[in-house]
């Protein structure tokens, strides 16, 4: 494998893709490219990420469309068809990542499976304290993690320790369950084959599921990515879940249906005659 395309997923806080941006361009391996999926931020909060984005020591690319509520999916489909990697990591601009999350995303990559990692929630006034003070958490030692979980600034310190785990990886082959996209690595040509996220589940809630659902249907498998690539994820007020209910629904009934792989209205839209410009390559 060679170029690995980061999908980072943002709208309306700056201060935190900052922190996120901030911790990527710290990567040991460099050898990515990143794509800021913006779901919407007003014009002021653009110009300032693209600002930021300017000091980027790998190549970046900026894809926005407007606001019209929660449509994360269809911003990564967005962001997916500029992309330029043969493997596709996708994470949440709140969170912040060790130096060593790309190499080891690397390491775990194997044909034929998706490999979703975990994460560690920060306290709310943590959170604070940490985008106030610009904190370069990602650099800090275990030991220091130690000290934030006595202190109940994180929710657990189990997720910082390293295990190998080898064949206990794959034990649950189609297990669709907390393989959220805050962390989580496909094949892109998995997720083009799939169609993508489907952007009939509109508003907050399950897009996400129901694309792992669909690449386990099409025979991809769990890899756990846990006890290996942690994302440390800044605490934030929840979205609107006035959709959830429906979006959950339409989840459990594509659960049902084995044969039920491509999204209805996923990637493939834009996938040709794309416009958008790399920010600094």
């Amino acid at each position: 494998m060679n170029l690995i395309s980061v999908i980072v997923t943002t709208y309306n806080w700056p201060a935190a893709l900052e922190l996120c941006l901030d911790s990527l361009f710290a990567q040991n391996d460099r050898n990515f490219e990143i794509v800021i999926a913006d779901d919407g931020s007003t014009p002021v909060n653009q110009a300032l990420t693209q600002v930021y984005c300017a000091k980027s020591p790998v190549s970046i690319q900026y894809v926005h469309h407007d606001d019209q509520g929660f449509r994360a999916g269809t911003i990564r489909n967005k962001a997916v068809a500029v992309s330029q990697g043969e493997y596709l990591l996708f994470i949440d601009g709140d969170c912040v990542l060790g130096p060593e999350f790309i190499a080891r995303h690397r390491q775990l990559a194997e044909i034929g499976c998706f490999v979703p990692g975990n994460r560690v929630l920060l306290s709310e006034s943590f959170t604070q304290e940490v985008i106030e003070n610009h904190i370069q958490i990602y650099k800090e030692s275990l030991l220091y993690f130690i000290s934030l979980r006595l202190q109940n600034k994180i929710n657990r310190i189990s997720a910082f320790i390293r295990l190998p785990l080898g064949f206990l990886r794959k034990l649950q082959p189609k297990k669709w369950q907390k393989a959220m996209t805050c962390n989580l690595a496909v094949w892109k040509n998995d997720f083009l084959r799939t169609n993508g996220f489907d952007e009939l589940f509109e508003g907050w809630g399950y897009e996400d599921s129901d694309l792992v659902i669909r690449l386990i249907h099409a025979g991809i498998k769990r890899k756990e990515g846990r006890f290996a690539v942690p994302v440390l994820h800044l605490w934030h007020r929840h979205n609107d879940k006035s959709k959830q209910d429906s979006n959950y629904q339409r989840l459990m009934d594509r659960l049902k249906q084995q044969d039920f792989i491509v999204a209805i209205k996923g990637v493939s839209q834009y996938c040709k005659g794309a416009s958008y410009a790399p920010l600094r390559v």
